[in-house]
């Protein structure tokens, strides 16, 4: 057995799979600090269905603790960033673009030091050790105790990334790093970013990973703990400590992968309504389409993996007014507070909730405090959803020919059976906790993404090589190596770079390996 946990804005969803079977589904309200939510749907997921925590093998938990902290800008850890580039690259020193609230919030600092790579290997200027050794100096005496590393190229050649930490680890032990090739694709200023956000996060991932692991301990559970990534993927909790940067996409990821489950689709459009928000993404063979932008986390610009996702703030909790006959739902929400605030509670606030049990499409509190709405309105506002909704999917279409559509979350009651432009509407089994399925049933993965110089008649080799790589780091990522399968090849060839450049992404997944007791 497993249980998937996934924490929203709203709620904490859990559930309880033995192998395909949901046996058991819970939703409590997420709680302010996170992690005691989850206990409580733990708690409450043992209350519905009781069973043996010894039985369960895994946990798999999507949480918004880190994405959480960058949008708010607190509970981050002073980070220096060291770029390896010199004499390039000095135009555009490291946090340029960066918001000055997310600078003053980690004590940002940049340094330009010399080293790089070509994009074919080839050295831009060696390694300056003096110079690295007056920035160790400098950060302990600011009391720095992140940093982000960048090289140019490095994710042709790490080797100077690798040969910079070892020297800054060996003046400052304890010091976290952040390495940009382990965590950004190509383009070094979205990259460094992304290294940055991750090195200010890693003080917090080491607090939340180890409470997390506490209380589940505390709960009985001797079970391995993994957490979600961006890709529909998962990373153990050790991974999860050095990288939480990796997990700011996983709830929007984990809906659409157990909408695919639950649905049996591989291709169509998935609606993920929330208490907040309405997440719109598209599934391709089962996994989310990736963004081919970079993404922008808080206002910074990055390129590490993140699902091709459209929101639009309509929710479960979202706020109703009507001016002068025009009716607006959302964009803002009550969030977690939807069980003090929404009318069918008791509360004050008109929301999207509310007008779903006055249409008879919910079944949540109390039904009596809302059966004067005006029916008018409740047209107006149901109208008015599925229109924002529809408009959102239809963005997301690369072809003129209708998707069909999977509708997941507790939020979905909000949609009608038919949507315009939709080939069918697919509402599942269990839909209201398809992120927390998504993530119990979630596999392990492995990219590849760099430059490769293509000689004349070996593409077939080294794309074999490409994809054996990856293959071997789903392995290392804790996947059964007989499961494994190669669901993503991307060339693409660089005409402005010579020797045959050819960007090549590879990504292979596959089923987790499992303890037994």
């Amino acid at each position: 057995m497993r249980i998937g946990i996934d924490v929203g804005g709203t709620n904490t969803d859990a559930v309880l799979l033995d192998g395909t079977s949901v046996l058991a589904e819970t939703k409590m309200a997420t709680s302010n600090d996170v992690t005691s939510g989850i206990i409580n749907a733990l708690d409450e997921l043992h209350r519905v269905r009781p069973f043996p925590t010894e039985s369960v093998q895994a946990v798999m938990i999507g949480t918004t603790h880190f994405i959480n902290a960058i949008v708010e800008a607190d509970r981050l850890s002073p980070t220096a960033a060291i770029r390896l580039g010199l004499p390039a690259t000095a135009a555009l020193p490291p946090l340029v673009g960066w918001p000055d609230r997310l600078v003053t919030a980690i004590r940002g600092r940049g340094y330009l030091c010399h080293g790089g790579h070509e994009f074919d290997g080839r050295l831009i200027s060696p390694i300056n050790r003096a110079e690295l050794l007056r920035v160790a100096e400098e950060l302990s005496s600011l009391g720095i105790r992140s940093i982000a590393i960048s090289s140019v190229f490095s994710p042709v050649n790490a080797e100077m990334e690798q040969e910079a930490a070892s020297l800054l680890l060996e003046q400052l032990p304890g010091l976290h790093v952040s390495m940009s090739h382990e965590i950004g694709r190509m383009g070094l200023l979205e990259r460094e970013n992304a290294t940055i956000i991750n090195a200010s996060l890693r003080e917090l991932a080491e607090n939340v990973c180890t409470g997390l692991a506490q209380a589940l301990s505390t709960a009985g559970f001797s079970a391995a703990l993994y957490l979600s990534q961006n890709d529909g993927t998962l990373m153990d909790v050790d991974y999860a400590r050095d990288y939480p940067v990796a997990t700011f996409a996983s709830g929007p990821t984990n809906s659409m992968r157990g909408a695919a489950f639950l649905s049996g689709l591989e291709t169509c459009a998935v609606v993920d309504v929330g208490g907040t928000t309405s997440d719109v993404g598209i599934l391709q063979g089962g996994f989310p389409r990736e963004a081919t932008a970079e993404a922008s986390v808080g206002g910074v610009r990055t390129n590490f993996r993140m699902p091709d996702v459209l929101s639009v703030g309509i929710g479960g909790g979202s706020r109703v007014r009507s001016t002068d006959g025009q009716v607006t739902v959302g964009p803002d929400s009550v969030g977690y507070r939807l069980h003090e605030q929404a009318m069918v509670f008791g509360g004050t606030t008109l929301t999207a909730t509310d007008v779903a049990v006055a249409a008879g499409r919910a079944d949540v509190g109390d039904a009596s405090l809302v059966r004067d709405l005006d029916p008018a309105l409740v047209r107006a506002c149901l109208d008015v959803i599925a229109g924002d909704v529809s408009s959102v999917v239809d963005r997301m279409r690369t072809s003129p020919a209708p998707l069909p559509v999977a509708l997941v979350g507790g939020g979905s009651i909000l949609l009608p059976d038919e949507l315009d432009g939709a080939a069918k509407v697919f509402r599942p089994d269990h839909f209201a906790v398809a992120n927390a399925i998504g993530a119990a049933i979630a596999q392990v993965g492995g990219e590849v993404d760099r430059i490769f110089a293509v000689p004349p008649g070996q593409r077939d080799d080294v794309l074999d090589t490409a994809k054996q790589e990856a293959v071997d780091r789903a392995v290392a990522a804790g996947a059964e190596a007989t499961s494994v399968e190669i669901v993503d090849v991307d060339e693409v060839p660089i005409a402005y770079l010579p020797g045959n450049a050819t960007r090549i992404r590879v990504r292979a997944v596959g089923d987790l390996t499992l303890r037994t007791s």
